[in-house]
């Protein structure tokens, strides 16, 4: 599915895709965060891409968890900790592997996952970045687990992440800055997720 070289490319795809919507995802936590998700996952990214160099012929596992480590110390607040602890803890799942398939993958994204839930002491119906990251590993282990090949995997995956998406317009937030407003957060997507999606979405397109 990839070698440690198309990670380091799909590491890349992700950061010029958090740049390009980096306006839009601030614009999303405006009116219900700190009005800098797109800034501080821009700010990351951007220090990722200047390790990636660094990073040529290291393990998938190693990657991973520099990217991590990377964002933890460069993005501002939530944000930081969480998806710097999903990569990590997706690097952890992969120790030593230079390829991946997508078994690994979706041992990895569920890795992700608990990782960001413990983390951030969240679940899904919480408006957080968990409502699109535990539909798209749901589709996407529905999809393998019925034969499909990686593609049609990754693309249910990234339409589920979406459909997270949509569905945290519809939740009162329980977690962070959004909670203070209640039932007033009702009708504003939540800018976590929507990253993720596009990270999901970024990942799908790169492997199509």
């Amino acid at each position: 599915m990839a070698d440690s070289k198309q990670v380091l490319s799909i590491i890349q795809a992700i950061g010029e895709k958090i740049e390009s919507e980096k306006d839009y995802l601030t614009e999303l936590d405006q009116p219900i965060g700190d009005s800098d998700h797109g800034i501080n996952m821009a700010r990351g990214f951007a220090a990722v891409e200047k390790k990636l160099p660094t990073l040529a012929g290291k393990d998938i596992g190693s990657i991973l968890k520099a990217v991590g480590i990377t964002l933890v110390s460069t993005v501002g607040g939530a944000s930081g900790p969480l998806y710097g602890t999903a990569f990590m803890r997706a690097g952890m799942a992969a120790p030593g592997k230079l390829e991946i398939d997508m078994d690994d993958f979706l041992k990895m994204l569920d890795a992700a996952v608990q990782g960001v839930e413990q983390r951030g002491h969240s679940t899904t119906e919480e408006a957080t970045m968990i409502d699109a990251m535990v539909p798209a590993l749901t589709a996407m282990q529905q999809a393998a687990a019925q034969g499909k090949d990686a593609k049609t995997v990754l693309e249910a995956g990234t339409k589920a992440a979406w459909a997270g998406v949509e569905h945290t317009k519809g939740l009162v937030a329980t977690k962070g800055r959004a909670s203070y407003m209640g039932e007033r957060g009702i009708g504003h997507q939540d800018p976590g997720a929507t990253s993720f999606a596009y990270v999901m979405e970024t990942i799908s397109s790169s492997l199509a």
